[in-house]
């Protein structure tokens, strides 16, 4: 695979050094944001305020080629993977996600990362609200569809109006193996949306998770969002169905939102996610519910939330419960 991608490079740099140098160019865009956050538990346990900072550099760059293909790249320059526990961040810090794209409006665009990847499936899901549960409470994360580095996804909008169909596929080495014995297999997966209605968009989406021998899994996502002036409605489902027979392997996540755009410049929302274990006799939902308000001028969104967490890991016990409250700001330049 490194050879593979020493020759893919080179071959590439060849074809932008052999078209002209007009027809490419780079530029850098950034985001910084400044949050004072708090949490507390169902118990009483106060974790007090805290201050966190969020950086990022985007580089993008390419052109458009003599046969017609356009070619990009994108790095990204995150100061937050020096200390992330994200196991599938694997790249050297401070480096985050990074891409090669080459296609056109008729062909579609094929798509090499080398880190930060989705697949097609993982792209259909949390779309309602945005992971409510990815907090500082530790909330336990919806199971989906293997992703990893080196994923090679193919999306097209051209073949239907409205309709963009996507694929992804995630080979062996990328994958990764919970139970280090690299017995795992390479995972593929497929989307389809709809956006030919005016506030209307659809989308399904269906994966596989081979991260594990014996719990392989078949996972299946789906959405609707409706826009009619200024409130938006969505509604979205992830099914998680395992080999693994354990009764708390299966996996059902549920979310839904709405939004309510005040004006331009000022909107508010109210999302909910359930993650349940449909197949364990004593199930205990997790719930994640989400009030969240901001205000957008020019470059700069000031935002606010309550964000409260009942059950986590399926505990019903007081202290899997927590709640936390945030008041951020953030630049985009």
């Amino acid at each position: 695979m490194n050879n593979f991608k020493k020759i893919g490079l080179t071959a590439l740099g060849t074809a932008l050094v052999a078209t002209s140098v007009s027809a490419g160019e780079m530029t850098v865009s950034g985001g910084a944001s400044i949050a004072m956050q708090h949490v507390t538990d169902g118990a009483g346990a106060n974790a007090g305020k805290k201050f966190q900072m969020g950086n990022q550099l985007t580089f993008t760059g390419g052109g458009t080629l003599d046969n017609g293909l356009d070619v990009s790249l994108s790095f990204i320059i995150d100061q937050g993977d020096n200390t992330t526990s994200d196991a599938t961040q694997t790249g050297t810090a401070p480096f985050d996600s990074h891409s090669v794209s080459i296609g056109n409006d008729t062909l579609g665009t094929l798509t090499f990362h080398g880190e930060g990847a989705d697949s097609a499936q993982n792209a259909m899901h949390s779309v309602v609200t945005g992971e409510l549960w990815d907090n500082d409470m530790g909330a336990t994360a919806p199971s989906e569809s293997s992703a990893g580095d080196n994923t090679i996804t193919y999306y097209n909008s051209s073949l239907y109006d409205g309709v963009t169909v996507g694929a992804s596929y995630t080979p062996r080495g990328g994958n990764s193996d919970s139970e280090g014995d690299g017995l795992h297999s390479s995972a593929t997966a497929w989307s389809v949306q709809y956006d030919g209605v005016e506030g209307l968009s659809v989308g399904y989406g269906n994966g596989e998770n081979t991260a594990t021998k014996g719990s392989e899994a078949d996972v299946d996502s789906y959405f609707i969002t409706y826009a009619y002036g200024p409130i938006t409605v969505g509604y979205g489902v992830t099914e998680y169905d395992s080999e693994n027979t354990a009764t708390d392997a299966d996996r059902d996540y549920s979310e839904y939102e709405i939004a309510y755009t005040l004006t331009d410049s000022i909107s508010i929302s109210y999302g909910v996610e359930t993650l349940e274990t449909p197949n364990k006799s004593s199930d205990v939902d997790q719930e994640v519910t989400g009030i969240k308000a901001s205000y957008t001028a020019g470059g700069m969104t000031l935002g606010i939330a309550q964000v409260d967490l009942d059950n986590d890991n399926f505990s019903n016990a007081n202290t899997a419960d927590s709640e936390m409250w945030e008041v951020s700001a953030s630049f985009a330049f």
